[in-house]
């Protein structure tokens, strides 16, 4: 394993997530020492290693810093007023610490919808390699100002896998306020220990990281970050969540030193296509599978018949993304559906040689095919 972190250290494509109580020194305004710091090592591993994409969290605290704010506000309007007015600051230093460096900047907002529609999805891939190709240093956030309650990324940890993703990085770097994943809560344990390496997507992680709660600048926890390793890890890349404290962190990582928890990816990359597929965070529907069906997604790798639906839930239309979810209600696969919300409820149970006799028509036999379904 220790070989394993070596070869990351040195590898062609870096994700690097830093979490607001970190860039605003526990949200009193940023933190512009510990920015320095990081931009120092970032830009020295930049000149002759990885490509760095930087996903950085404060501009929601920061506005709450300039407007004399003590509390993080729960109305969604002020929310986005605040990220509006933090957004020039955090952005700001940014830029002015890499252009020490004679690097430059971009700024790369974000939302739910970029990602979920597939012509800006690709889009958006396209311009941020663009501009890691031309030696720049994209500054990623989501859109706070027009994000909406409804279609939002649940924090930053989660954008951060997402474009882990689009990138096709080799490696994510969570810097967050802790260590890593312990194997108890070390803030009432004194005998809890590091987990220093996992596969991500491991079950077991997550039962280690409890609640997951945020702290009161941020949205993510310990339980956000071991998700977004499984995220990453749907593209190939590994996570490593350490200490933005400790000194040297990044250069540390990068010489292959044991920092932090590594999650490593467990199987092999999914197609393009498909990671898009199961970076849906908002389906437009449900389509409850029954046991049989369930399984043969799960073993035989084939496409959804309507056979196997025994109920649809939502008002989607042909084309958009809905889950598959077991007769217990849990998540199997996520795909882009045949048939509309009331065609899909008209013909759920039956075989698809009946499509035709109960619609009048039969675009397709199948409710979704394999190459529009990913397991998740």
């Amino acid at each position: 394993m220790s070989d394993k972190r070596r070869q990351l250290g040195r590898s062609g494509k870096w994700v690097v997530k830093v979490g607001s109580a970190l860039v605003t020194n526990d949200g009193r305004g940023l933190d512009h020492g510990r920015m320095r710091n990081w931009v120092e090592q970032m830009a020295a591993l930049r000149t002759d290693g990885p490509d760095i994409t930087l996903v950085s969290s404060g501009a929601v605290a920061e506005g709450m810093q300039r407007l004399g704010w003590r509390r993080r506000p729960s109305e969604l309007y002020k929310l986005q007023a605040a990220a509006a007015v933090g957004q020039m600051g955090l952005v700001h230093a940014y830029e002015a610490e890499f252009q020490r460096f004679n690097m430059h900047t971009a700024q790369v907002l974000l939302t739910h919808d970029d990602l979920s529609d597939r012509r800006r999805y690709l889009n958006a891939r396209i311009t941020l390699r663009t501009l890691l190709d031309l030696g720049v240093i994209p500054v990623v956030n989501e859109n706070d100002t027009v994000a909406t309650d409804e279609f939002r990324f649940s924090d930053n940890d989660t954008l951060a896998a997402l474009v882990a993703n689009l990138v096709e990085a080799d490696l994510l770097v969570i810097l967050t306020d802790q260590e890593g994943l312990f194997d108890r809560d070390p803030r009432v344990d004194p005998a809890a220990r590091l987990v220093s390496e996992g596969q991500a997507g491991d079950a077991a992680l997550e039962v280690l990281c409890g609640g997951g709660a945020g702290g009161g600048f941020g949205r993510g926890g310990m339980l956000a970050k071991v998700q977004a390793a499984a995220r990453a890890a749907r593209s190939g890349a590994a996570t490593i969540i350490a200490s933005g404290r400790e000194p040297e962190v990044l250069k540390r990582i990068a010489a292959g030193e044991r920092l932090g928890t590594l999650l490593l990816p467990s199987r092999e990359p999914m197609a393009a296509r498909k990671q898009w597929l199961a970076s849906q965070m908002q389906p437009r529907g449900r389509l409850w599978l029954d046991a049989g069906a369930v399984r043969v997604l799960r073993e035989s790798g084939r496409s959804l018949l309507p056979v196997g639906v025994s109920r649809v839930d939502g008002n989607f239309r042909r084309g958009e993304i809905v889950t598959c979810v077991d007769p217990d209600g849990s998540d199997v696969a996520r795909g882009i559906v045949n048939y509309d919300a009331r065609e899909a409820d008209l013909i759920r149970g039956h075989p698809s040689d009946r499509i035709e006799s109960i619609l009048g028509y039969v675009d397709e036999p199948e409710l979704i095919h394999r190459d529009n379904l990913v397991l998740v």
